[in-house]
């Protein structure tokens, strides 16, 4: 029998008492785990800002406290694009570097070189971003072309490079400290014309070096669950990625359970440099590529942008894999630039993610951890989505015994009669799990429940009175990944004739 706990047990005077309570009827429903993505990057070296960690709600946000073209801002141009095609509700968090004291910028220029200048009008393209257009006048000199062309991409915000007057070539120098800055890429504009007594060459940037540490960043996750983390060095950093598989490898610990995984873009041409890094880290489940082949898109915002179609997926329908989803506003390579599917096995064994270009359009295809053990044919950490699964059931496993009525309530045997309405048995906790596994199997995070709900076995700890031990395995749900068809075919030859 259950005690009504309205009235004091010990009150005995004539009373009517009712206590309104809250209680969870969704009876094993689970809840999908809420993604978070959090920005790992730099501001500009001209802006000052604090480095600790901040929620942002639009990239113009992201410019004005961390400087426009950096890292970060680009990065939330991405994810939090105006015209509001990114990542929608889930929170976006910058954990902010700054430039280590040894960091140098890369620097590179663009050099104009004047026959006699016609009446034209140019732009010149940093990694895909476009700066302003600037006008030559007849007989303009070198040094006025120069002038102009500062002016232009100086009033383009969003452009990763500041440009000075060098007189006879506009000096260009990334607006942040590191190797990553050595990604930039300058050309013309393929607008601008060719034929109007102006020639350009350009010297692309290099000497950008020693990126900064992540430590003092990735100490501020805290208690928060950051389900995926845009790593903003370059694609080869293992430094930064050493740290983040540490942190990452404790918040797997089962008394964290708050794991994450980092992504950094990869836009080299080849599958030998694609696979070099994950190659070397076979047991990494941290580190993933987000890749746009042979790509002039800074390797930051191929990452953002493809992080911005798996986040809502993850969070939204978190058994679906992120196969054939469109990173629209990446500009890809060339159509013979792009891996074949031969190519594209390769990379995927090796740990490289994959993409393809459709029409156009970069188009999503496996996405996967640097996780691939020698000899493991189907490695238990290789697909961000399988990972994404477990966390859902690892999430909603916490939500369970995480919640007040199992904080410390009295533990008894299965077998014993109780009046205690708080008591806790181990069959109640089965139950709970049981429960679980339903709600996870018609969500079609798990396969095969049945098998799943038979694995549990809960008990009192034989040594340890204040202590419920429970066990259960589950077998996550695949995906269509892969479909082979065989398809027959014959010949019509006619019909038999009729006689009579």
């Amino acid at each position: 029998m259950t005690i009504s706990t309205a009235i004091d047990p010990a009150a005995r005077a004539r009373a009517l008492a009712v206590q309104v309570a809250y209680r969870d009827l969704k009876a094993g429903a689970v809840n999908f785990l809420p993604i978070r993505i959090g920005i790992l990057g730099q501001g500009a070296s001209a802006t000052s800002y604090a480095t600790t960690k901040r929620q942002i709600y639009s990239a113009y946000e992201a410019g004005s406290v961390y400087g426009f073209g950096s890292p970060i801002h680009l990065a939330a141009l991405q994810l939090l694009p105006p015209n509001g095609d990114g990542v929608g509700t889930i929170p976006v968090t910058v954990y902010p570097l700054e430039d280590d004291v040894a960091g140098a910028a890369a620097a590179g220029d663009a050099t104009p070189s004047v026959t006699t200048a016609v009446a034209s009008t140019y732009k010149l393209v940093v990694n895909n971003i476009v700066s302003q257009a600037f006008s030559v006048a007849d007989g303009d000199a070198v040094a006025d072309i120069v002038a102009a062309g500062v002016a232009a991409i100086n009033a383009t915000p969003e452009m990763p490079v500041i440009a000075s007057d060098g007189t006879t070539k506009i000096d260009l120098t990334a607006k942040w400290d590191g190797a990553s800055g050595n990604d930039i890429y300058v050309e013309l504009h393929e607008d601008s014309p060719t034929d109007k007594g102006v020639t350009w060459a350009f010297t692309q940037p290099t000497g950008g070096a020693t990126n900064p540490s992540v430590t003092d960043a990735l100490a501020q996750l805290g208690d928060v669950w950051e389900t995926f983390i845009l790593n903003c060095m370059e694609y080869d950093d293992t430094d930064t990625m050493d740290a983040l598989q540490t942190v990452n490898e404790g918040r797997w610990g089962a008394s964290v359970g708050k794991p994450f995984i980092s992504f950094s873009g990869m836009t080299e041409s080849t599958v030998a440099l694609g696979i070099t890094a994950p190659d070397a880290r076979k047991t990494d489940r941290t580190n993933a590529y987000l890749t746009s082949v042979a790509s002039n898109d800074l390797p930051l915002v191929v990452a953002a942008r493809q992080l911005a179609r798996i986040a809502k997926i993850a969070g939204a329908n978190p058994p679906n894999d992120y196969g054939r989803q469109q990173a629209t506003g990446l500009t890809p390579a060339a159509d013979g630039s792009q891996w074949t599917a031969a190519q594209r096995e390769s990379a995927f064994q090796g740990g490289c993610s994959t993409q393809s270009v459709k029409d156009g359009v970069v188009q999503i295809e496996d996405v996967i951890t640097f996780y691939h053990p020698t000899g493991d044919t189907d490695p238990a950490y290789r697909y961000v989505v399988d990972q994404v699964k477990l966390w859902n059931v690892m999430y909603n496993t916490w939500n369970i015994f995480s919640a007040s009525d199992w904080a410390a309530a009295p533990l008894i045997p299965d077998d014993q009669p109780t009046v205690n309405p708080t008591a806790k048995k181990p069959r109640m906790a089965k139950a709970a799990v049981s429960r679980m596994i339903d709600s996870l199997g018609l969500n079609a995070i798990i396969s095969d429940p049945e098998s799943a709900k038979e694995s549990i076995i809960a008990g009192i700890n034989d040594s340890n009175p204040k202590r419920l031990d429970v066990t259960f395995s589950v077998a996550l749900s695949g995906n269509t990944n892969q479909k082979s068809i065989d398809l027959y075919f014959g010949f019509y030859y006619g019909a038999a004739p009729v006689v009579g």
